[in-house]
């Protein structure tokens, strides 16, 4: 549980809190180790508005964000791994439309019962997120909160013009292709929350949650990874995708997405799914068929894909890609094909805002 009420000391030696710092204060305190790498940064924080300048390039603008009791739940969530995920979603955006995150900035709500300490570790994860895929953080706005924490995040990114991806483009016989495996990290909150449910049902001080063996689905739900390194390979490649989407919200609802913008059916296949060993053994553990976790639970941040046919020897070989099945005419409607041949309708029953239950 988080240790809540610690106070922290200031360069000038003085107890130091979010009450004595005030809004300007704090700012100032979590961006004073803050380094500007991107060229296209004029002026990052410190004044009414950062300044980018592009030289040409397309400015791409995504923004996302994060509820306590909606997205996270701080009883199991490490404040610094959730600062590492509110930047990652947003990177993933810029990723999905075949850009480079360049710059970020970040708002915050936040309650009484938080001390410095801990807005500090938050921030820690967002600059080490910012650190590893080289985004600048350039400002942002900070305000208190009766309703707990809130996280949010906009990222700016570039791009050249004829290389952005959309969501419209797909068109029949293409090739559907989706990166790493799926599943994990839904299969990641269901462990931590079925631990959760045996701590608050014993109120034991001193229990052990079961997490032995199950590392890769943990940090697949905790600390996700934007797909940069996908986006590196088929610009490598030479190889732009013709639709594209992270699978934030799950396979299902992703590939429905990109098929109804681009006016298609599709048909992708059972046994083409990737999934993990971990992630399966998950699923049986916990009694859930592995193909529905495989193709609705979402946070997976993978990037789901189409590309022409013609260049289907090119994607086979790429590392971490796979081809899971194609595009079909509108008429065909979207379905998932079964090992043993029958079709099913996809049905987009990932994560949806605002429904009763998730």
């Amino acid at each position: 549980m988080l240790k809540l009420n610690i106070m922290v000391m200031d360069n000038e030696n003085t107890e130091a809190t979010l009450e004595t710092l005030g809004e300007f204060g704090l700012i100032k305190y979590l961006t004073k180790s803050v380094k500007l790498t991107q060229k296209s940064t004029d002026k990052g924080v410190g004044d009414d508005a950062a300044v980018l300048d592009f030289a040409g390039k397309k400015t791409l603008v995504t923004t996302d964000i994060l509820l306590e009791g909606i997205h996270f739940n701080l009883t199991y969530t490490p404040l610094k791994h959730l600062g590492y995920k509110a930047a990652m979603v947003n990177f993933s955006d810029i990723c999905a439309m075949n850009g480079k995150p360049t710059q970020i900035l970040v708002a915050l709500g936040v309650s009484k019962r938080f001390a410095l300490e801990q807005i500090e570790e938050l921030y820690s994860g967002i600059y080490l997120a910012c650190e590893q895929y080289g985004v600048d953080l350039v400002g942002g706005d900070t305000s208190s909160s009766l309703t707990g924490l809130t996280i949010s995040i906009t990222c700016l990114g570039e791009a050249d013009a004829d290389k952005i991806v959309y969501r419209n483009g797909a068109k029949p016989n293409d090739l559907i292709c989706v990166t790493g495996d799926l599943g994990a990290a839904y299969m990641g909150l269901q462990l931590l929350e079925r631990e959760r449910r045996v701590f608050e049902g014993q109120n034991l001080t001193d229990f052990q949650p079961d997490f032995a063996g199950k590392e890769y689905i943990l940090e697949r739900q905790l600390k996700p990874e934007a797909r940069k390194d996908i986006i590196e390979i088929l610009a490598k490649e030479h190889i732009v995708p013709t639709a594209m989407m992270d699978v934030s919200d799950g396979l299902s609802s992703e590939l429905l997405h990109i098929c109804s913008q681009s006016a298609v059916g599709c048909r992708i296949y059972e046994d083409k799914l990737p999934i993990d060993y971990v992630t399966a053994t998950m699923a049986e553990e916990m009694n859930l068929n592995l193909t529905t976790v495989a193709i609705n639970g979402g946070e997976d941040y993978e990037l789901l894909f189409t590309v022409p046919l013609a260049l289907y020897d090119r994607v086979k070989t790429l590392d971490n890609v796979h081809i899971i099945g194609h595009i079909a005419d509108k008429q065909d409607g979207c379905a998932l094909v079964t090992r043993d041949g029958q079709e099913i309708t996809l049905q987009a029953r990932g994560w949806t805002a605002f429904a009763s239950e998730n």
